[in-house]
């Protein structure tokens, strides 16, 4: 079996704050054949950070997209 993804890349790449790198640790785990397993595991041990499976973890929960870093509005925005 080849190597996975993660195996040949910097750790850093899973754990990445800008969106084009995080967008490509998502692509890379596309094709992984491990990629639900990898999931899923990640939040059994309660990973609270970093792309897993293919999906962002934040704060220990899946995430459409990584909030970017700063201080909360205080007030919320009109969709």
């Amino acid at each position: 079996m080849s190597r996975l993804p993660c195996q040949v890349r910097s750790d850093d790449l899973w754990f990445a704050d800008a969106p084009a790198d995080i967008e490509l640790a998502q692509a890379l785990c596309g094709g992984c054949p491990v990629r639900q397993q990898c999931l899923t595991e990640a939040l059994d041990r309660g990973e609270r950070w970093g792309v897993w499976g293919g999906e962002i973890l934040h704060e220990g929960a899946v995430v459409a997209r990584k909030p970017r870093a700063g201080r909360p509005r205080k007030h919320p925005v009109a969709a």
